[in-house]
């Protein structure tokens, strides 16, 4: 690469990781988001590229998966130098001390980016999420909730939030010092002072209710800049608020992309997610016309691939051309207490979650390579990170933008089969409802 990285980012989970590219392609910013972190080799594929991305899936794990996962990111991360390194979460700051931990996460990147405070953003304003005096909230089908009162993360399965305030929620993960730039600092008329250079917390949490907001933080961040990189932590808010900084100061390329959507009339969606976002985008491709398929939740425990009910798949492809494979509708359906009481019989210790992401990966993959397929789409964070693993992509691209944090994707492969994929990775808590729907258009778009 010539010049030197503007960012460099690790996202806790893969959809998470897309919204943060889709953030700075928006921009004009060519990015281009690896699966693992690339090599000198691979990196030369992409001199005109301006930001960078890793995937993972440090969300769904304990301290010691992650930071098996984690330290040889923040390896590579510090080697390339980047202006800055962004670990980045969901908007919604879903985690816990045991799974997922934000604070560990960032005791860990002690290790490799010693230097200044942290800047913490989670505001996403153009996603519906608010920060204020510290406490976050998050819109939801058309209503600004606090997160401990959220329909659906106040619930969350396996890191349910129940408490809003973020400093107080980190502060169970980390004993690195925290302090907060207020709604009230962010509307000061003197910024004078530096809100990073003179903070002496080894955090340093931002409000963010409007868009000024964003821009302050953005300009306060990129003042920052020296010959190290500093480390950042938050929501793809941080790719918005810098995006937009580096698109006025004329830095990003903007160039024309290469290639667009193609005329397709198959396609495959899997989901993992049992989110009630998720379940009204089932119920509508349903009515839209996509052949609704749920797995019998009986195969999952199968340590061999179903081939039988592999190869009925194959046929209704060929049959109904839009076809979705979806493990439960919501977190209401009752499949999910079966399908944890069938794990239990047959002894399995993983986290469901984990299992069953690691079981639609290798029938996916099996799908693929049988099937005529260019098009495909995951729904659910940990789905798509087992999923894409299976199938030997290495980086995305943007290909077009359906739905904020959720674009579909060009896939780059050594593999020819899977190379220039279109694929589309959608968290639980993104996309309209109309979301499959308009993957499927995407080129009549």
């Amino acid at each position: 690469m010539k010049d030197r990285i503007l960012l460099a980012f690790y996202g806790d989970d893969f959809t998470g990781s897309t919204d943060a590219m889709e953030a700075l392609d928006q921009y004009g910013l060519r990015t281009i988001l690896f699966l693992e972190p690339p090599d000198e080799k691979t990196l030369a594929r992409f001199e005109d590229v301006q930001c960078i991305g890793v995937a993972g899936t440090a969300r769904a794990k304990g301290k010691s998966e992650m930071k098996i996962e984690i330290d040889p990111v923040y390896e590579k991360f510090k080697e390339i130098n980047p202006y800055f390194v962004h670990y980045k979460v969901c908007s919604t700051f879903d985690s816990s001390p045991e799974v997922g931990s934000i604070g560990y996460a960032m005791d860990i990147a002690r290790n490799y980016f010693t230097k200044g405070t942290y800047p913490l953003l989670v505001a996403a304003p153009a996603l519906g999420r608010y920060t204020i005096f510290g406490n976050h909230f998050a819109n939801f089908r058309g209503t600004v909730y606090r997160l401990d009162e959220h329909p659906v993360m106040s619930k969350h399965p396996v890191t349910p939030m129940d408490e809003a305030n973020l400093a107080s929620h980190l502060q169970k993960q980390t004993q690195q010092t925290i302090e907060t730039n207020t709604i009230l600092d962010m509307d000061s008329e003197s910024n004078e002072v530096n809100m990073l250079r003179d903070s002496e917390a080894d955090i340093t949490l931002f409000d963010a209710l409007e868009e000024k907001h964003m821009e302050i933080f953005g300009d306060t961040v990129w003042e920052s800049r020296d010959n190290t990189s500093r480390f950042i932590v938050g929501s793809s808010g941080i790719e918005y608020a810098l995006g937009n900084k580096w698109n006025q100061e004329g830095i990003s390329k903007n160039k024309e992309k290469e290639r667009k959507p193609e005329n397709l009339e198959q396609m495959l969606v899997v989901s993992g997610s049992v989110s009630d976002v998720t379940k009204s985008q089932l119920e509508h491709a349903e009515q839209s016309g996509f052949h609704m398929e749920q797995i019998p939740f009986e195969l999952l425990t199968d340590k061999e691939i179903p081939e039988k009910y592999m190869n009925y798949i194959l046929d209704l492809l060929e049959t109904e051309q839009k076809v979705v494979l979806y493990t439960a509708k919501g977190a209401d359906d009752p499949v999910i207490d079966s399908t944890k009481d069938l794990f239990l019989e047959h002894g399995i210790s993983k986290e469901i979650g984990i299992h069953i992401g690691e079981q639609l990966g290798k029938w996916t993959k099996y799908i693929m390579e049988k099937a005529d397929l260019k098009r495909l789409v995951i729904a659910g964070g940990d789905t798509s990170g087992f999923i894409t693993s299976q199938l030997g992509i290495f980086g995305l691209e943007v290909l077009q933008s359906i739905a904020p944090g959720a674009p579909l994707c060009r896939a780059y492969s050594d593999n020819k089969r899977f190379n220039n994929l279109e694929i589309a990775l959608k968290s639980g808590q993104l996309g309209g409802t109309d979301f499959l729907e308009n993957v499927y258009k995407a080129d009549q778009r």
